[in-house]
């Protein structure tokens, strides 16, 4: 071999040295290198393969080398493995943290909150009206959403947990309902299983309803479990509830704010004015605490209570001790006549 040659072939080594050196280094710096200093969500769609999202990004100018994410991947061997979803890409999100994200499907969760004692309707206003969910039922029916998640011929009053639910983007209206049922009747079996002794209530179901009367009594959580024991008691001595959420609740669209005296009189299956027992369905979506009260109400005598004007209120155990607060805090100290005077129904 010739001198020249010899030289000419190791100054090729030499810079295949340098030259792999370089690359491994630049490499290296980009998959350390922040994609973004703002932060941006982005998002991955069904079929999409890694190749596309590394173009992509170069495309809109957050990836500036798509080819070393790609050659990263390969090097993990589980490119295959990346989910669609959204992606939020923090400020100072490496690729190799995002590439992560995609492997285990960390997707941005949006947040809906199902508020205690809300409606079904109203809960179902709000799901309708959520720009993250993907709406497939917002003209269905009642009955056609509850065979749509599983469970036709169930009223769905009462039946679905109010929590702040996480789901990602386009998630189903069928598939948040599926899951908010269903948590709700888990809680609802667990709490029945360790329920207080002797309480007039045939299945969970009943204590449902209960828990929904409860729910919209009162927004007091240290009275929750006085009001349930009220209800438990008139319920074992056969006195009708007399709550006034039930009428409202079988006024439907009529309620315009106040009850009038021909509202009480009015019979419709949910005045407890006139039906003894439980209303047939619960008014509305309790929570958490709600069921617990109704099925651990407080012992003691208490068969009536009077709102007080404060939020919270006053609890007596006879007719006569009711009357006397009717009068100081509903009819300011008036005397006159009002429908509890009447001691066949005991109003509350």
């Amino acid at each position: 071999m010739s001198k020249l040659l010899y030289r000419f072939l190791a100054l090729l080594m030499i810079a295949a040295t340098v030259g792999g050196g370089w690359l491994w280094n630049d490499y290296r710096v980009f998959l350390q290198t922040p994609m973004t200093d703002t932060g941006l969500n982005y998002r991955l769609e069904p079929g999409a393969n890694l190749t596309h999202v590394a173009h992509d990004l170069a495309q809109q100018g957050i990836l500036d080398k798509p080819r070393y994410l790609l050659m990263y991947a390969r090097l993990q061997g589980n490119a295959d493995r990346i989910g669609a979803g959204e992606y939020r890409i923090r400020a100072g999100t490496t690729p190799v943290e995002f590439y992560q994200q995609l492997v285990e499907g960390k997707v941005v969760q949006h947040a809906l909150t199902i508020v205690e004692g809300w409606t079904f309707r109203q809960m179902m206003t709000a799901i309708n009206a959520s720009p993250q969910i993907k709406h497939t039922l917002m003209n269905a029916s009642d009955a056609e959403i509850m065979a749509a998640i599983g469970h036709p011929g169930e009223h769905p009053e009462g039946r679905f947990l109010p929590d702040t639910w996480l789901f990602p983007r386009g998630m189903r209206d069928v598939d948040f309902l599926r899951r908010a049922y269903e948590a709700m009747q888990n809680y609802l079996v667990k709490e029945w299983q360790g329920r207080a002794i002797g309480l007039p209530l045939k299945s969970p179901y009943d204590a449902l309803i209960l828990a929904s009367i409860v729910e919209k009594e009162t927004a007091l959580p240290s009275e929750r479990a006085t009001i349930a024991g009220v209800f438990i008691r008139r319920l074992q001595k056969h006195i009708r509830l007399q709550t006034d959420p039930t009428v409202i609740y079988g006024m439907g669209a009529r309620y315009k704010g106040n009850i009038r005296r021909q509202d009480l009189k009015r019979d419709t299956p949910y005045n407890t004015y006139r039906h003894y027992g439980l209303p047939p369905t619960p008014i509305a979506l309790p929570g958490r605490a709600s069921i617990h009260a109704a099925l651990h109400p407080v012992l003691g005598k208490m068969l009536y209570f009077v709102a007080k004007g404060d939020g919270s209120h006053y609890f007596s155990a006879t007719l006569e001790e009711h009357n006397r607060a009717v009068i100081k805090y509903q009819l300011k100290g008036r005397k006159r006549s009002f429908s509890s005077y009447r001691a066949d129904n005991g109003r509350k």
